[in-house]
């Protein structure tokens, strides 16, 4: 119900005038970096709005030199991503996220949720209403979490999360990519952003980590071609403008290295990155393609689809319960995806912002 960062901040105590106190992890190999304290002069303050979509426009467009700092050259790298800690926007929330990557501030992400619940509770970030369970205002909608931990240890040994509601926007639909002969088939859906769901067969793309380079072109390529040829209206705002209208990244599906598990997903969203994770919010709008295709059925106590990322780790998910979205003719089905994955402390952080340094602001070099 209330935050409670000054307490983290005062067993970690900032030693300079300007800077940030952070605390890194990565959620299966993806990273977060958890914005926990700052001053003024570094940029670090409550963002403004009465919803987390407000906040967000309003970091837009006041705070965005913070997210600079902190994500790109020389503090973080061109796939860092970071989690910025607010006040909840609703009644009964217990925290409020903002998410920060090389481009700008994203609606929702899935290893961030897992990866914020492990630190917060870890350092008690902010105090919840019920034990091991948060209450999290995100751009997107309300989330809700769960930590798993070792009964003996006490230790968080993974995080679940009921996403916002995902759903199929348009299934076999074709773009014009330049540099393909033929239109690509690519799925739209949404799992807290919209992604493109691409058979990296038909892109001749294989999923491993040498491979990264050839992935982030071809997902760089799809996404401003389906940008441009594809407009994309939430069916919450039929006519348009609603800030979840865009396309966040283009996500390749292939078949699992290990047997045990059901595919592979690797995602290149924002400005080329690419998710070292499987993607929360991508296996969740990739489970709403499952079940809009008849290959899996909603319920709890359906099997969970084991999705590997680009590194072979994995998340779980499955489609906990049947929502809708919209209205009227824009009313379409949805589900509520059960998301769960490990997350691992990696660094406590002071960052330190020098106002004689030429390159305070960051900078970004591929």
């Amino acid at each position: 119900m209330t935050l409670t960062l000054g307490c983290a901040a005062a067993r970690f105590p900032r030693r300079f005038k300007s800077s940030v106190l952070a605390i890194d992890a990565h959620t299966e190999g993806e990273p977060l970096r958890v914005l926990v304290e700052g001053d003024r002069a570094s940029g670090f303050t409550e963002p403004i709005g009465t919803t987390m979509l407000e906040k967000r426009a309003w970091a837009m467009q006041h705070a965005d030199q913070l997210r600079q700092q902190l994500m790109l050259e020389p503090r973080g790298h061109a796939d860092m991503y970071g989690c910025w800690l607010t006040k909840p926007t609703s009644d009964d929330g217990d925290v409020g996220v903002l998410f920060l990557h090389n481009e700008g501030f994203s609606t929702m992400c899935g290893h961030g949720i897992i990866g914020l619940v492990k630190v917060g509770l870890t350092y008690d970030l902010f105090s919840t209403a019920e034990p091991d369970v948060v209450r999290i205002d995100t751009p997107a909608g309300r989330v809700l979490a769960q930590a798993h931990r070792d009964q003996q240890t006490n230790a968080i040994l993974s995080v679940s999360f009921l996403n916002v509601p995902s759903f199929v926007l348009d299934a076999d639909a074709e773009v014009s990519v330049p540099g393909m002969a033929a239109p690509l088939r690519y799925d739209l859906a949404f799992g807290g952003a919209y992604y493109a769901y691409v058979e990296a067969s038909d892109v001749g793309l294989e999923l491993g980590p040498k491979h990264q380079p050839a992935i982030v072109d071809m997902g760089k390529r799809i996404k401003a071609a389906v940008s441009d040829q594809h407009p994309i209206r939430h069916p919450d705002s039929p006519s348009g403008g609603s800030d979840l209208d865009f396309l966040y990244g283009a996500i390749f599906v292939g078949h699992a290295q290990d047997p045990a598990n059901h595919s592979r997903n690797v995602c290149v969203f924002a400005e080329g990155e690419v998710d070292r994770s499987p993607t929360g919010t991508g296996v969740s709008g990739r489970a709403a393609i499952e079940v809009r295709a008849g290959r899996a059925a909603i319920g709890n106590d359906q099997p969970a689809l084991l999705i590997e990322s680009i590194l072979g780790t994995t998340f779980s998910v499955r489609a906990a319960a049947i929502a809708t979205v919209g209205s009227g003719p824009t009313e379409l089905q949805a589900i509520v995806p059960r998301v769960e994955g490990r997350a691992w402390i990696t660094g406590i952080n002071e960052f330190v912002i020098d106002p004689l340094d030429d390159l305070k602001h960051g900078f970004l070099l591929r």
